[in-house]
């Protein structure tokens, strides 16, 4: 069995059988008082919870079952209009808990009944104690009333709290798998403005909000039923002077709508700016290697922390908003009864102890939805916009199923068959991106398409795939597809589960495709084989690597159809030439395959070559057919043969047979240094366990000003309830008991002093309010502040084996809790253990006796605490660690949409993703449960306590106590069950949410890498001036666990050289060069720039220092500007005129707002929730970016141009080329070459290539092999001497170039 962490982790493996909750099946008892939870509650007293701990969900509590439920009802509610609203999602979630909502609504009104039972009979009591006391037996019948009242208010409670939360759980987890689901289907034009970080509020923000909306779903009617009901007693006991009390209730309450209408404005206003901060932070995680060898993450951290500053401006206005109205509704009970006693002495109406005791009572339950209000209009804002966000995103549409026609395989011989078909990837604009596209593709031919960069090759394989607007004509295909993307798409979890991707495990066919795809020796020097776990993204995989992984998830599948879209890119020549004599030509011999390929020594075995231009087809037929009749081929074919003339000239004499593919080539070299303990890169996600230590709360609370708040904070409350008390007192004190007995004060002394008591209480819990805000805010924005800097500041190896989805997690979950949730739930915790130190008191006044029964209650309470929070303390974090993966997952299932869709895995991709949801509900479902489980008891507890007080006032004679002062403490009484188990519940809570922090705190304490600056060792600002790397000895691994990649590597590269690095996949080129960036620093050894050794100056001096185009171009959602120029330090001039060196000057000026086209508003979409679909597309194409996010809407060859551009811009004296061409055609690559060479002429260039051709011109060719120097001399020394492996590299490219791969295998 797995363990939970191994399941979380990976999100590719499939649950294990679990035993299911006995929670449907139990007893009625059980149900009732929550037993079905002790055994679980006892396995956690004993040992840490772990998710094998914990029981599946069954029936509607799972996804599984909840999830077609809304699905049905909204998928018939837009048959009917064709379109959702926000109050067809409403009604169908209520459709789908709509048992939960009826059972809720009866324990609700049970729970208020029950909770009256008290005020209606306290005058009565009084009177009794009074004197009135006809029998003893009358007495005991009132302790027997209000014990039973107390029980059943304690068990409709928590019972309706749990089912609230039970229903919460199902609408939250059916809305996430809705919400994945259309993830799934969404068309690739309503993609453009979505983005990850959006995405991820919609699952982790706003259906978690919809969710919680269950605790406050009754609240509106409630609240006026519990009116209703104070009323009747109010009039029982005041008569007309009632209705005073209805007009200051209603006064209190209309104050909400100008503050509820605020609130709803700055909680909108805080959701935009939190998606923003969300998107980017997504997009920068993604990036981060790329920001680190740039020197940019400061930068982009400052662009982070701009968007947290508006994102603060909101959260200011709606905590300020908040703290006014919490003000308000804490001090309305005394205006209430202020205004109604006034009423009562204006009107005559007699004010006898008993009834104002009654009154009070009335009042102080009355608080409680009052107070409520407040939150439940702020929760109806916040969710209306979270529904409203969520019916935008449901009503994006959807891909078209009708853009390609598909048919069985042996329907037709034609596998792929266009006719007149122009696409577009925007519908609604005048731009097309194919024209007049006509192909006809038989079964078992191979069709290759090529053509410059931006020419549309990829867009030709999207619109088969059924991605592309169809404007005319139609897409016929015919068999089962498999696509293999231009950037690899591989998933977190294991090589074997990459390959199989959902299939049976065929052995004999698994070991055919590791063959063919020269994976194999790959999966020997892996620790753990093809059982390795592959970090998020392949990224502790080589990019040849990444891309023979996706080739052989497409062999695997067995399609009919295979379209590749340029994979022999990312993989040196040799193993390029393997992989398409292997694959294509090979494995996939009876196969229908279309492939884009730059490499034009490709085009001679296809049987049909298309010549892609402008988005239009300028040439078709066999490769010597079209050699000559047309000048766009000739120009690829020209370039071509310029590059092979280069080969041409030295004479190189080897025959390409010598070059086959030998099984030593590929043999590793372990040395003793690689015998290290067998551990995964990618380990389970960190979490404490054990109690939360104190040390999280003490930096919590004494992070703003040492804690200096907090002493004010508590002094606030205790003087509010102190005052509160007091008023109580004086009206208990001050009024007579009966008609018949003359007051100690007059009227007016009564209401003056007890108004004048009312408004000291007032300006105390205004000052603790705006205390506790201030704290609140101010350590939110420390906590965030730090957290991200170490982020920011972390190694690479720290995201390389940490999933974003972890971090994500953090940044949107955890820090909206330390933002809103956790600075109430302290102070709330603190304000209820003063209010219950107050009843004790009071009650303790009246009879010391009651300690008796108080000390061992309270022991055993205590005692049920701590037996239970060691279970409640794992189930919220299990709740934490168990959410990141469903972030994780659908990040990565956008990411790989085309891929998932061309496989047809949509319907696995959404079991997982259902699967992983319950993974979240299963933990927070118990969680509910067992918060419950200890309530109930804590309440019974009290009950009894409370029983025991009232027998006590029964028994003593009625001389010794004022049965005014004795009504009072019944009065404060009747909170006690409430108030002690409330003050268990805030506890527990305050624990849970804690944990918040704790997670936070946990990535403030990252391993930094190495200072930015080191001031005491900075360069010249002229340094490097002549740009000589020497290298001495360099080892390097990638972690304490893992083997050395690079074995003791020494060479010198002299100022100004051209240095070429070649070497198979995987023998430590990349790394070498990310050692020189210390992305990785040396296990051993050193490196020198200009006798500056570069592990002794800071990072930023030396990343600044040298420029790189890195292996996978990357650019940055926004304009053309800011990622040309992130640290705006350039002249427009200067831009322009480096857009132009690097041939994008006239894609850029044809955009409307040249450098800098008008962002997309990530929000945008949300701001149309009520408008047609048709009318937010008009709205998206007239906001679109000049650069989408990843740079989508660039080809993979013009976003690489776009990194050209800014070395172009940088031009410093060190250059590194990492695989800089391989994504575009020959004639291109020669194009960037010259740039390179007009430009950097005097500059050290350090070029990884897969394409000889680009090192051939080069000074010096460095061999690697196994992390070791194999050859190192300049091209013609090497092609000298026919043995050397660079004399091999290059027989082989020119033997694949020359060759017409007729002879297939």
């Amino acid at each position: 069995m797995l363990s939970d962490d191994q399941d979380i982790q990976q999100p590719l493996i499939t649950h294990s059988s679990k035993p299911v909750t006995t929670y449907t099946e139990c007893s009625i008892f059980s149900r009732l008082t929550f037993s079905w939870l002790s055994p679980l509650i006892a396995i956690g007293y004993k040992k840490p919870l772990d998710l094998d701990d914990i029981p599946d969900l069954s029936g509607l509590d799972s996804a599984k079952g909840s999830f077609p439920i809304l699905k049905n009802k909204l998928d018939r509610d837009r048959f009917i209009s064709n379109q959702l609203t926000t109050f067809n999602l409403v009604t169908a979630l209520i459709h789908t808990t709509w048992m939960d909502i009826l059972t809720t609504a009866i324990l609700a009104v049970l729970y208020t009944l029950a909770s009256y039972v008290g005020p209606y009979l306290i005058d009565a009591f009084v009177q009794f104690l009074n004197g009135r006391r006809e029998s003893r037996l009358e007495g005991y019948l009132f302790v027997f009333i209000f014990f039973v009242a107390k029980v059943v208010e304690s068990l409709s409670q928590r019972h309706w709290f749990f089912k609230l939360q039970q229903g919460g759980i199902r609408a939250r987890a059916a809305l996430v798998a809705m919400i994945y689901q259309k993830g799934l289907t969404i068309s690739s034009q309503s993609k453009v403005g979505q983005s990850g970080g959006e995405i991820t509020n919609l699952i982790a923000i706003d259906a978690e909000r919809i969710g919680d909306f269950g605790w406050y779903i009754h609240d509106p009617w409630l609240v006026i039923l519990q009116v209703g009901i104070a009323l009747v007693i109010l009039y029982l006991n005041l008569g007309f002077a009632s209705l005073s009390a209805l007009v200051a209730i209603g006064f209190v309450m209309l104050s909400n709508i100008p503050l509820g209408s605020l609130q709803e404005k700055f909680q909108e206003e805080l959701m935009k700016s939190k998606d923003n901060r969300m998107v980017k932070t997504s997009e920068i995680l993604r990036n981060m290697k790329i920001l680190k060898l740039q020197g940019w993450e400061m930068k982009f951290l400052s662009k982070i922390r701009e968007l947290r500053s508006v994102e603060t401006k909101w959260l200011k206005s709606l905590l300020c908003t908040s703290t006014t109205i919490i003000s308000i509704f804490w001090v309305a009970p005394s205006f209430i009864a202020a205004v109604t006693f006034a009423a009562c002495m204006l009107l005559g109406v007699p004010l006898e102890s008993g009834k104002i005791l009654s009154a009070i009572a009335t009042f102080k339950i009355l608080q409680q939805p009052i107070y409520n209000l407040p939150d439940t209009i702020s929760m109806i804002a916040q969710t209306k916009v979270s529904l409203d966000r969520i019916t935008a995103y449901l009503n994006l549409p959807d891909l078209d199923s009708g853009l390609v026609q598909t048919s069985p395989r042996d329907s037709s011989d034609v596998a792929v068959e266009i006719i007149n078909g122009t696409f577009s990837w925007d519908v609604l604009s005048c731009n097309v991106s194919l024209n007049d596209i006509n192909v006809k593709v038989l079964h078992g031919m191979k069709v290759a398409v090529c053509g410059t960069v931006g020419s549309g090759k990829s867009s030709l394989l999207s619109c088969i795939l059924g991605e592309v607007s169809k404007v005319t004509g139609s897409v016929n295909v015919t068999g089962t597809k498999a696509y293999v993307a231009q950037s690899p798409w591989i998933q977190s979890g294991k090589i074997e589960e990459n390959i199989l991707f959902g299939k049976d495990m065929d052995r004999v066919r698994y070991d055919k495709v590791l063959e063919a795809c020269a994976l194999k020796k790959d999966l020997e020097i892996l620790p753990f084989g093809d059982q390795t776990v592959i970090g998020e993204r392949g990224i502790n995989l080589s990019g040849g690597q990444k891309q023979r992984l996706q080739i052989a998830r497409a062999l695997y599948q067995d399609a009919d159809i295979y379209l590749f879209d340029d994979p022999f890119s990312a993989v040196d020549a040799h193993t390029g030439s393997h992989l398409f004599k292997e694959c294509v030509l090979g494995f996939l011999k009876s196969k229908t395959i279309i492939y884009v390929t730059h490499q034009v020594e490709f085009l001679p075995p296809a049987d049909l070559v298309l010549v892609m231009k402008g988005g239009e087809i300028k040439q078709a037929g066999k490769y010597n057919d079209i050699l000559d009749s047309g000048s766009d081929f000739m120009e690829l074919v020209g370039a071509h043969k310029e590059a092979l003339s280069i080969i041409d000239s030295i004479n190189t004499k080897f025959e390409s047979e010598n070059t086959k593919v030998n099984e030593k080539d590929n043999v590793e070299v372990i040395s003793d240094d690689t015998k290290v303990t067998k551990e995964q890169i990618v380990q389970k996600e960190e979490r404490e366990k054990g109690s939360v230590g104190f040390c999280i709360y003490w930096k919590y609370i004494t992070s703003t000003y040492g804690g200096a708040l907090v002493p004010c904070i508590l002094l606030a409350a205790i003087f509010f309830e102190l005052l509160q008390v007091v008023s109580n007192y004086w009206l208990a004190w001050a009024s007579p008991v009966s008609q018949d007995m003359v007051p100690p004060v007059g009227g007016p002394t009564l209401i003056t002093v007890y108004v004048g008591l009312a408004v000291g209480s007032t300006f105390c819990i205004f000052f603790r309010a705006v205390c506790l805000t201030t704290a609140g805010y101010k350590t939110a924005n420390l906590l965030f502040n730090k957290m991200h800097l170490c982020i920011f500041r972390a190694p690479m190896s720290f995201f390389d084996a940490t999933p974003s989805g972890r971090i994500l997690n953090r940044a949107s979950t955890d820090q909206s809790a330390v933002d809103l949730t956790i600075p109430n739930a302290v102070g709330v915790f603190a304000f209820a253990v003063v209010q219950l130190l107050a009843v004790i008191a009071m009650m303790s006044h009246i009879s010391w006796q009651v300690f008796l029964v108080f000390i061992p209650v309270i022991a055993i309470c205590i005692w049920l605490q701590h037996y239970y929070i060691s279970s409640a303390r794992e189930l919220a974090r299990l709740v934490g660690v168990c959410k990141a993966p469903i972030i994780q997952q659908f990040s990565e299932t956008v990411s790989g949409l085309t891929t998932i869709r061309s496989f047809h895995q949509e319907q696995r991709f959404h079991d997982t993703n259902i699967k992983l949801t319950d993974g979240y509900s299963r933990p927070k479902f118990h969680s509910a449960g067992a918060i419950e489980w200890l309530s109930f008891r804590v309440e019974l507890l009290s009950s009894v306590i409370f029983a025991f007080f009232l027998v006590f006032l029964l028994v003593v004679p009625k001389e010794t106590i004022d049965p005014s002062i004795a009504g009072l403490a019944v009065t404060y009484a009747l909170n006690l069950n409430i108030l002690q188990a409330s003050v268990i519940w805030k506890l527990c809570n305050m624990e849970n949410s804690i944990i918040s922090v704790e997670r936070i705190l946990q990535y403030t304490y990252i391993p930094s890498e190495a200072p930015l600056v080191v001031e005491t060792c900075r360069p010249d600002d002229m340094w490097p001036s002549d740009g000589k790397v020497d290298i001495h000895d360099l080892q390097v691994r990638y972690g304490p666990h893992m083997p050395l990649v690079l074995r003791g590597i020494t060479c010198s590269f002299h100022g100004g050289t051209k240095t070429g690095i070649v070497g198979r996949t995987g023998s430590g080129k990349s790394t070498l060069i990310q050692t020189l960036f210390r992305i990785v620093e040396p296990t051993g050894g050193h490196i020198f720039i200009d006798g500056v050794d570069i592990s002794s100056i800071g990072l930023h001096d030396l990343r600044s220092r040298l420029s790189i185009i890195p292996q996978d171009p990357t650019l940055f959602q926004g304009s053309v500007r800011s990622n040309l120029d992130p640290l705006e330090q350039y002249t427009d001039e200067q831009i322009w005129e480096a857009l132009d060196q690097c041939q994008l000057g006239d894609e850029v000026r044809r955009k409307e707002g040249k450098l800098d086209s008008a962002g997309f508003s990530p929000n945008a979409k949300f701001q149309n929730s009520h408008e047609n679909t048709s009318v937010f597309v008009c709205f998206l194409v007239h906001k679109i970016v000049a650069v989408n996010e990843n740079g989508e809407n660039w080809s993979m060859g013009q976003r690489q141009l776009v990194c050209l551009g800014r070395v172009l811009l940088k031009k410093c004296k060190i250059l590194v080329l990492d695989e800089a061409t391989a994504s575009v055609d020959t004639s291109t690559d020669h194009t960037i070459q010259q740039i390179l060479g007009l430009h950097f002429s005097d500059s050290t260039v350090i070029t990884i290539a897969h394409r000889i051709t680009s090192v051939l011109n080069g000074d010096m060719v460095l061999v690697l092999e196994q992390g070791l120097v194999e050859e190192y001399d300049s091209p013609l020394k090497l092609l000298e001497n026919n043995s050397t492996s660079f004399a091999k590299l290059v027989a082989e490219y020119r033997g694949r170039s020359s060759s017409s791969y007729d002879s297939r295998v």
